[in-house]
């Protein structure tokens, strides 16, 4: 799955479990049905949280909680604690350029500059949004949505 997706599973879940966490027992099964996601995926984000002391999950009985208050969550450490070195650069680039041609030689190196200083932009923007201002975002919907 692209780590886009993982991002905004996981902000599906933890706005899930800011929800309902404190009053209900919130699971991996809970959160796939809520999301339309495969239970194991769930599973494996929720894992990611945990480690990173995001959430705190209850051993046997399951049920999952915010470690953090939501001001404290920042996407940046949702990102950061999903992003495996697999995941790589956030663009993927074509992996066989012809080395016989100019372009083909260099375009990667010169990419890799470029896109190193979109991501870094990218990453200090994550560390500016909160699990908190997502709450608002999603209370003003809820808000809007009763009015229909």
């Amino acid at each position: 799955m692209r780590l886009s997706v993982k991002l905004s599973v996981a902000v599906h879940c933890l706005v899930f479990i800011s929800e309902y966490g404190e009053s209900a027992k919130v699971t991996g099964e809970k959160l796939a049905m809520s999301g339309g996601t495969n239970p194991v995926i769930v599973r494996g984000i929720l894992s990611s949280l945990k480690k990173a002391g995001i959430i705190n999950v209850k051993s046997g009985t399951g049920g999952a909680t915010l470690a953090l208050p939501p001001e404290k969550i920042t996407l940046g450490m949702v990102y950061s604690a999903l992003k495996t070195k697999a995941d790589g650069c956030i663009f993927a680039k074509h992996t066989s350029p012809s080395r016989l041609c100019p372009v083909g030689r260099n375009i990667s190196a010169v990419l890799d500059k470029s896109y190193g200083k979109i991501e870094k932009q990218f990453d200090k923007d994550l560390e500016t949004i909160t699990l908190a201002d997502i709450l608002a975002d999603y209370h003003l919907r809820l808000r809007e949505e009763n009015k229909k």
